[in-house]
């Protein structure tokens, strides 16, 4: 099962990097978003993936009695996730208001602040 997941976490960065480095910035933005899912499912494999007891202590006991579920890397992908939604909403934000201020998506247009030629002309 892990090798399977490991195979989707290669497959989701491979994807990501080539939307990442097309000249489309909103292409950026989803292949930010899928290396984003691709880290979340690497976090959530570390914790293993077999079915196991919740994480919980009988009273008066000092550890569990068999063997549990861990818990902190479902708690940092929970984390992850909702901070990875703002960063989409933030960025798909700024996204849209450079397409109405310049009116493109493409990077190498984007040219505000830029001169066009070798002279500033």
């Amino acid at each position: 099962m892990e090798l399977l997941v490991a195979v989707m976490v290669g497959v989701l960065v491979a994807a990501s990097v080539h939307l990442m480095l097309a000249r489309n910035v909103l292409r950026f933005i989803f292949g930010l978003i899928l290396i984003s899912n691709a880290a979340n499912l690497t976090i959530f494999v570390s914790g293993r993936l077999t079915p196991q007891a919740p994480p919980l202590i009988p009273e008066g006991a000092d550890a569990p009695l068999v063997t549990v579920a861990n818990a902190l890397p479902q708690a940092l992908v929970l984390t992850a996730i909702v901070i990875g939604f703002g960063l989409f909403a933030f960025a798909l934000t700024l996204v849209y208001r450079t397409y109405q201020n310049l009116g493109t998506l493409n990077s190498d247009e984007m040219r505000l602040a830029e001169p066009e030629g070798e002279n500033g002309k």
